[in-house]
């Protein structure tokens, strides 16, 4: 089974010689993530809306200029995008189903607040907590 280091350098489309580690993707989100990152993971999350879903990572014209120069994304930006994909390999480990975890993402949920896990995991790190804290009570029997 792969560690969650080299699910998430899948998910981001980071490529490495060697095995990517928890903290080797720390270091390549404070370096900053590949411009193409956004597009590889919006590819699994929102295989509909590819460039739509890597825009709420990046302004649109931001991240054009950024593929123009070949520039990487802001650490800020890295970030965000790392804590969703990190939302997203929980889900899978969860569900087993890309379909159903993308289901669970994009759906509001009573136990928050009939807020959408997705726009939580986005907003910010707690409300990305708060999400893997739910799919951790479907893993343990708590229900989702």
């Amino acid at each position: 089974m792969s560690s969650q280091g080299t699910i998430l350098a899948n998910l981001l489309g980071i490529k490495s010689k060697t095995p990517e580690t928890t903290l080797a993707l720390a270091s390549s989100v404070e370096k900053g993530l590949p411009v193409s990152a956004p597009d590889k993971f919006a590819g699994r999350i929102s295989p509909l809306d590819v460039r739509g879903f890597a825009y709420r990572i990046v302004p649109k014209p931001t991240l054009e200029r950024r593929r123009k120069h070949k520039q990487h994304l802001t650490t800020d930006e890295s970030d965000r995008l790392a804590r969703v994909a990190k939302v997203f390999a929980f889900g899978l480990e969860i569900f087993r189903d890309e379909a159903k975890v993308r289901d669970f993402l994009n759906r509001p949920h009573p136990m928050l607040d009939d807020k959408v896990p997705l726009e939580l995991a986005l907003a910010t790190g707690p409300g990305a907590d708060a999400v893997v804290n739910l799919l951790g009570r479907a893993a343990y029997g708590g229900g989702v």
